[in-house]
């Protein structure tokens, strides 16, 4: 076991504190107390609630004397024997009480006369100055492949047993889609999941997929600049983008590793339009095509007043989404975030410096998916070859691919679209992005709605001849933004 072999080696380097900050706490005292016999040393657990207790040997009863921190510390140091120490959630008292912090620091400076280690378990552990040169964390180890194909299977053969022997169905792509998912949790929290994907009917199927990356999600408690987008779509809602679904297709296997393991795993791509021209979809679409959860970066919340603040939120959020690996972290409208040219005290090149350190070195399967509007205010840094996999333009749709979102939209409203003249509506919408077509279909409904007549082609083309889209607004920009992909990045269409 790593975490057995780990932990002993760190505390026969003669560090006094050790600081653990996992949710498993059985399976961090578990493994102290397997460490009694090669260590030569009694270990004892403490908590405010049972106190002092040796915990590698089974009959050994609480000291509720000790239950007080100061007490238990106070015990501890006039110990004569050598001895572990786990200590569980007592970091409130180390943050707000002078005397813990105090017998804490006298305990480790005399390590070498007393030998005790004291190791500090929570969920989370903010060490005072007073005491941080004497310690060291310890960070536990989650399940790999070969540990979570085994969980799952225990749980089947839980399963099993509590059903009269009924085997549990699978396939082994859905088994090892839902390993692959189980990424990044504790034992404990795999566990679970695992459980809660069998429990319902026996099946391990692609449909539990999406409720395991919620629930996963909720126990990483993700709040905050990184938020989880529970619908991701479709590529049978994407019209056109041809040569971008091709280009994903092609790589798809080896960002999940399952094809040529000789195989670079991509990085991830941009995709630069303009609003409302289907990049947030396509976005989305990368997730659901793939079948992995989808997370959202708001650029915009990452900024906080406190220098310093916004860098650690970004930090944060990609490592959160490390742990939410293999997943598509979506990037929208990067250059509101990264734009070097406005006055923020130099924020902007903080964090980008941030972003790129992580997209250089992060080994995790991350697809990266940045889309924009004016590249333009983006630093060359980010978007040179090699950051990224690739720049795709997502134009505004041809008349062929408007047919095709007409119909897509017609359909999500149970309209039939084989009673729509969509040949004619495809005419009357030249320089329409995907959102206004969309829009020209809802206002077409109201219009019926208004007359209490049903949905037909009049309805839309009016709608479209009442609205000035946004490539007739801004015809200079999105002149000027094609100019620019015309030679640099390629089409999507």
């Amino acid at each position: 076991m790593q975490d057995l072999h780990d932990l002993r080696i760190v505390i026969e380097s003669k560090i006094p504190i050790v600081v653990i900050e996992t949710y498993e706490e059985p399976r961090a005292l578990e493994i102290l107390r397997r460490l009694a016999v090669p260590l030569c040393q009694p270990v004892y657990g403490w908590s405010i609630t049972d106190g002092l207790k040796r915990i590698d040997l089974s009959d050994e009863a609480p000291q509720r004397v000790t239950a007080e921190p100061v007490s238990a510390l106070g015990h501890i140091k006039s110990m004569s024997t050598s001895g572990i120490y786990a200590l569980c959630d007592i970091h409130p008292f180390i943050r707000d009480d002078p005397k813990v912090i105090r017998l804490i620091k006298e305990i480790s400076m005399e390590h070498k006369e007393l030998g005790h280690t004291l190791v500090l378990i929570s969920h989370e552990v903010e060490i005072p100055p007073e005491i941080k040169r004497y310690s060291v964390r310890f960070k536990m180890s989650l399940p790999n492949d070969d540990q979570l194909l085994s969980i799952v299977r225990e749980e089947a053969a839980r399963w099993s047993q509590a059903n009269e022997n009924q085997r549990v169905k699978t396939d082994n792509r859905s088994l090892m889609k839902l390993v692959s998912n189980l990424q990044g949790l504790t034992f404990q929290d795999a566990r679970r999941l695992a459980h809660g994907a069998i429990a319902n009917d026996g099946c391990i199927t692609v449909n539990d997929i999406p409720e395991v990356n919620k629930a996963k999600y909720a126990l990483m408690n993700m709040d905050g600049v990184l938020s989880f987008e529970y619908d991701t779509a479709s590529f049978a809602e994407v019209g056109g983008l041809a040569n971008l679904k091709k280009w994903l297709e092609v790589r798809k296997e080896a960002f999940m590793g399952t094809g040529n393991q000789g195989l670079d795993r991509p990085k991830g791509l941009m995709l630069l339009g303009i609003q409302g021209g289907g990049k947030s979809l396509a976005a989305k679409a990368v997730a659901g095509a793939w079948g992995i959860p989808l997370l959202r970066l708001d650029f915009g919340g990452l900024y906080n007043k406190y220098i310093g603040e916004s860098e650690k939120n970004l930090g944060e959020a990609l490592a959160l989404a490390d742990k939410m690996a293999p997943c598509v972290l979506w990037m929208d409208e990067i250059e509101k975030g990264l734009s070097t040219e406005e006055n923020d005290n130099g924020t902007s090149k903080r964090l980008l410096g941030s972003l790129l350190t992580w997209m250089a070195e992060r080994s995790t399967s991350v697809f990266l998916v940045a889309t924009s509007n004016d590249i333009s205010k983006l630093p060359p840094e980010l978007v040179r070859k090699g950051r990224l996999d690739e720049i795709f333009f997502v134009d505004l749709p041809e008349r062929d691919v408007r047919e095709i979102i007409f119909e897509i939209h017609l359909s999500k409203r149970e309209q039939d679209s084989s009673q729509f003249d969509l040949a004619r509506l495809a005419m009357s919408s030249g320089g329409f992005s995907g959102a206004e077509i969309e829009q020209a279909v809802v206002s077409g409904l109201y219009s019926a709605a208004a007359t209490e007549e049903k949905l037909n082609t009049m309805h839309i083309v009016q709608a479209l001849a009442d609205t000035s889209p946004l490539s007739v607004v801004m015809e200079e920009k999105m002149e000027a933004l094609r100019s620019w992909a015309d030679s640099r990045a390629v089409r999507a269409n």
